[in-house]
């Protein structure tokens, strides 16, 4: 159905409702600006982005409409000297934006199934992962055509991937298998670490901002999985407050705690 964007802010009085904005269709994925604390783009299931200004009480400053299947993620680059967005479809590619330019740059297609997640490196300028049903994580370059790396990282529908904010080189898969897999862009022959205890697909998978062995995920087991693969028994914590499928997560950036 009918899509809205809440704009959250956290004071005194707990969470409050900010701003809101209709969009016609589902919002799948949002990302905020990385050079305007006012501004967030949202994928939605027409295959169109939406750039949207807090500021503004209106619909949305642009709408980029060329996929031709749901957008169903969007993440704004996070290495600095580049402002970059990339969307990943279920049309089965890949695009990159520059929000300043009316269409896209660049369309990545080597997938062969829908995309779930599209991912840039923080580490390395230009540098993305995505993760899809054809049950590969591939790494791009978005200076070289074509895939840079293709990993067969499950044998089922990946649903997620993260970078690790702390090693350019680590990587997080989550998938319908209910795993979690981490692997290291040296040597992808096998993974560096397997996590289980999700009895169904994993939907969402962030690294902790803060802990360079700690993340964090959700599934559609309803709960929320907080592991360090450090650790010879690595399943922290399991949270059960949701009582419906539990479909994102993210860790703060600013409060070590929130999640």
């Amino acid at each position: 159905g009918c899509g809205t964007l809440a704009v959250l802010e956290q004071n005194e009085a707990g969470i409050v409702l900010l701003r809101s904005f209709d969009w016609n269709d589902g919002l799948f994925d949002v990302t905020w600006s990385e050079n305007n604390e006012h501004v967030l783009v949202t994928s939605s299931g027409d295959g169109s982005l939406q750039i949207w200004d807090t500021a503004k009480t209106k619909g949305p400053l642009q709408v980029y409409k060329e996929h031709t299947q749901e957008a169903y993620s969007v993440d704004w680059s996070q290495t600095r000297g580049e402002q970059l967005v990339v969307s990943g479809s279920w049309d089965q590619t890949a695009k990159l934006w520059d929000p300043a330019v009316g269409k896209s740059l660049c369309t990545f297609k080597d997938h062969e199934g829908v995309i779930y997640s599209t991912i840039w490196s923080p580490h390395i300028p230009g540098c993305f992962a995505s993760a899809s049903g054809d049950q590969t994580l591939r790494v791009w370059d978005v200076k070289a055509p074509g895939v840079k790396l293709v990993i067969p990282a499950h044998q089922a529908e990946i649903l997620s991937c993260d970078w690790c904010k702390y090693d350019e080189n680590l990587l997080v898969t989550g998938a319908v298998d209910c795993s979690l897999k981490g692997w290291d862009l040296r040597n992808i022959r096998q993974p560096v670490f397997i996590l289980l205890g999700h009895t169904y697909a994993i939907r969402r998978v962030k690294f902790s901002p803060f802990h360079p062995t700690l993340l964090a995920s959700c599934s559609y087991d309803f709960t929320v999985r907080f592991w360090d693969f450090s650790k010879p028994n690595p399943l922290l914590e399991t949270v059960e407050h949701h009582t419906e499928f539990t479909c994102g997560l993210d860790l703060s950036l600013h409060n070590r705690g929130q999640v």
